[in-house]
């Protein structure tokens, strides 16, 4: 029960914790879009109100053309000169009564402007003009600030790059004449073009930039942007206006975090309530269900599929998976009940089996030396099958006292079948060849007799020899087998290669070529099954019959045991992990003549 317990606080969790990451991540997901939305809305809005404001005020400037121009020119060289109080408020009417009242002293028959311009003014005269124009600029400039609720508007224009002159300041900066505090007019300030890349873009290409500079200093986050001014078509400066962002952000970042807020609650009333939904509809079943499989676990007992049953109420994929498990439980009776009748008859047939493996290997020679009291010759021979029974078979017997004869075969297929017919064939090879006569007739007649009700179509294939002792003469014939490989003394193994004839018991009535060959003493024959040269790695490469003449030739001064136990060796050093699926049968044999080895 404790367990039960446990499983179903981890389930709940693990349900609580999934729509936990994705509320989360919804949440996220929403209040970056939201603020990326309305910071980049507000961020169009704030350039498009600056870009209106700064043509505003370049309209004015050019409007006035010239004047505005002289103007600039005469507070570089006269800004000393000039004397605008610091608490300046907009009262510049008082500078233009002085001002006309000290033309009408000196001129007092002219009218400024038609009769007489600001170049053919008296010094003091200019002064006087010159401070009422810029109180003029000055209110203009500052209203303009007030009326759309900006931070500065300034008017500037380079001296030597990097540096600006403000003309027309955004920031009050003071000067002191005579103990009294005044403006400070023409300020140069070096403006970093790495910083201000927008005013010295709308400087140098003369038009308005794609965006503004954005300051973060001790005056507060602001956005500034740069409109080019022209008087004739000549560029004369900047009309620059900044605005505080500061107040927007915040107010973006409330509404923000607001919405957080509102969503937060949403989702998290709406994930509770789908919580106790999904307890309800779906964990509390699938627990009951888990403690029902558990139950027959410990038990064992059918009648648990009947409670599985009865139990499940619904009519979903949750009732069709507990259908499924009272069905398993049922099925899984009759299953281990017809289990332990398997296993019992594979247990028999594996111990057949290896009774099988037993007769079939005791049916070949396995006893060496083969002929101990024989000076003349020594062979040796070895079978290892892919299976627990094979189809290849090697074979050696005494025809007469002068007469040995050597068989290699290989039965087509593999496992018990091709055991069968290995057997059928070895025994008539032999008995056949005890009667006498060549190898060619000997499996023209083996072949006849196995063509008779084979109706499993296998054949076998055949290396068939007859050695007279005495002289070391032999005939051979090769029905569909792997060629032979001869060493001569005190030379390498080469194959000896010929033309073949078809395997045995492929059909009726077929004649069987035989060769003559010869050994001389010292001279070494040695045949195979194909299992030896397509024997297969990993990578689906033959070992092929050029690594297995290497082999034979590395070690040819070995006796005949070492020496197939070497190949073999080379072949599974070659295989590697791959598994081997088909028998491997070797034999060799070596001539020594009527002396004997001693007389090598």
């Amino acid at each position: 029960m404790d367990n039960k317990i446990v499983k179903r606080k981890s389930l709940i969790n693990l349900f609580v914790i999934m729509f936990a990451i994705y509320a989360l991540i919804s949440l996220i997901m929403n209040t970056v879009y939201t603020y990326v939305v309305q910071n980049s809305s507000y961020h169009k809005q704030c350039e498009d109100n600056l870009r209106d404001i700064n043509k505003y005020i370049a309209s004015l400037i050019e409007r006035e053309g010239n004047d505005f121009a002289e103007l600039k020119d005469y507070m570089i060289e006269h800004s000393d000169e000039m004397l605008i109080p610091i608490d300046y408020d907009g009262e510049y009417d008082l500078k233009r009564e002085e001002f006309d009242k000290l033309f009408k002293e000196r001129y007092h028959d002219k009218i400024y402007g038609r009769d007489i311009h600001f170049d053919d003014l008296d010094e003091d005269i200019k002064l006087v003009y010159a401070e009422y124009t810029f109180e003029y600029w000055l209110t203009v400039f500052e209203e303009a600030r007030d009326s759309f609720g900006l931070a500065y508007t300034y008017f500037i224009f380079p001296t030597e790059e990097p540096n600006m002159c403000y003309m027309i300041d955004a920031v009050r900066e003071e000067k002191e004449v005579d103990g009294k505090t005044y403006l400070l007019l023409a300020d140069v300030v070096e403006e970093d073009p790495a910083k201000y890349v927008r005013m010295w873009e709308a400087w140098h290409t003369g038009t308005e930039p794609n965006g503004f500079d954005v300051f973060n200093n001790e005056y507060g986050y602001s956005y500034a942007y740069y409109t080019p001014v022209y008087v004739n078509g000549v560029k004369i400066g900047l009309a620059c206006a900044e605005i505080n962002v500061d107040a927007v952000s915040s107010a973006i970042l409330n509404r923000v975090y607001l919405q957080f807020i509102g969503a937060f609650l949403v989702l998290a009333i709406g994930i509770l309530i789908m919580i106790a939904l999904i307890k309800k509809k779906f964990l509390y079943r699938l627990i009951n269900l888990e403690g029902s499989v558990e139950k027959y676990s410990d038990s064992k007992d059918v009648h648990v599929a009947d409670e599985i049953r009865l139990k499940e109420k619904g009519n979903d994929e949750i009732r069709s998976l507990s259908d499924q498990f009272a069905d398993m439980i049922v099925e899984l009776k009759d299953y281990m009940t017809n289990l332990q009748h398997v296993t019992a008859e594979k247990e028999r047939i594996g111990a057949e089996l290896n009774v099988a493996t037993q007769i079939q290997a005791d049916m070949l020679p396995r006893v060496f030396p083969a002929f101990p009291n024989r000076e003349e010759f020594d062979l040796y021979a070895t079978m290892n099958p892919a299976k627990e029974v094979g189809g290849d078979f090697y074979d050696f017997f005494m025809v007469d006292d002068d007469h040995i004869a050597l068989v290699m075969a290989d039965v087509s297929g593999k496992g018990v079948p091709a055991a069968l017919f290995m057997v059928i064939a070895k025994t008539l090879i032999k008995t056949r060849t005890q009667q006498g006569g060549l190898p060619g007739d000997i499996l023209s007649e083996v072949n006849d007799t196995l063509c008779e009700g084979n109706d499993a179509e296998l054949f076998v294939t055949v290396w068939l020899a007859i050695i007279e002792i005495s002289t070391g003469k032999g005939w051979a014939a090769n029905a569909g087998h792997e060629h032979p490989a001869i060493k001569r003394k005190g030379g390498d193994f080469e194959l000896s290669i010929y033309k073949h004839s078809p395997a045995v018991a492929t059909m009726e009535g077929i004649p069987f070529k035989q060769h003559e060959f010869e050994l001389n003493p010292g001279d070494s024959l040695f045949v195979y099954t194909d299992g030896v040269a397509e024997a297969t790695n990993s990578n689906n490469e033959l070992y092929g019959n050029d690594r297995m003449i290497n082999a034979l030739n590395a070690n040819k001064d070995v006796d005949l045991k070492e020496a197939l136990a070497n190949i073999r060796k080379d072949i599974d050093a070659f295989v590697g992990d791959a598994p081997q699926f088909d028998d491997i049968t070797m034999l060799m044999f070596n001539y020594y003549g009527k002396d004997g080895k001693n007389a090598e």
